[in-house]
């Protein structure tokens, strides 16, 4: 199952993420459209997370491969919006190094909690998927840094949203690291 349709939306959304990148680097067009095809296509990419998820389970298409490669697309997408977003001044330093620290963080502990035979503890969590829904929900409200409908800054309501997306991201690394201690002490004592 290593070429089904919800695996090829998988990889497009890795594929796809060296043009929301790219996209800041056009001189050719105004920041405002660059701030405006960035976003766009993160919404949209962002969307096929959930299609690939509905389309394995609709079509029966589950498969380990795409349990694994899943995430790994959206921390990629995460963190290199993030990064963008550091060099446009629209995060601090400390925003992209929290995300990005528990991001590899909580990966490096799910590959410990595989060898030694303990993954169950540490399996996504409602939390987990909260915070991953709000920084979705943040990061295209501070690519776009305008002006929606003449009402909504979303600079603004970005930045509260990316804020949240860290307290929620400190939270499920606690939770994950609580989840994993007993395991890690029973096995590896």
């Amino acid at each position: 199952m290593f070429l089904t349709l919800p695996t090829l939306l998988t990889w497009a959304r890795i594929v796809a993420i060296p043009l929301i990148v790219g996209v800041f680097y056009l001189d050719v067009i105004s920041q405002a459209e660059r701030n405006l095809v960035a976003t766009v296509l993160f919404v949209v990419v962002a969307l096929t997370d959930w299609l690939d998820g509905y389309l394995a389970r609709k079509l029966n298409q589950t498969s380990s491969f795409g349990a694994f490669l899943d995430p790994v697309a959206d921390k990629f997408l995460v963190c290199s919006s993030l990064l963008i977003l550091l060099e446009l001044g629209r995060v601090n330093a400390f925003v992209a190094l929290v995300i990005v620290g528990r991001e590899i963080a909580i990966s490096a502990l799910r590959e410990w909690m595989a060898q030694i035979g303990a993954s169950r503890s540490v399996a996504v969590h409602m939390v987990g998927k909260l915070k991953t829904t709000v920084q979705m929900v943040a990061i295209p409200f501070l690519l776009f840094d305008g002006s929606l409908f003449g009402v909504i800054t979303t600079r603004l309501w970005g930045t509260w949203l990316i804020l949240a997306a860290v307290v929620l991201t400190i939270w499920s690394m606690v939770y994950y690291l609580r989840k994993a201690i007993p395991e890690i002490r029973a096995k590896a004592g």
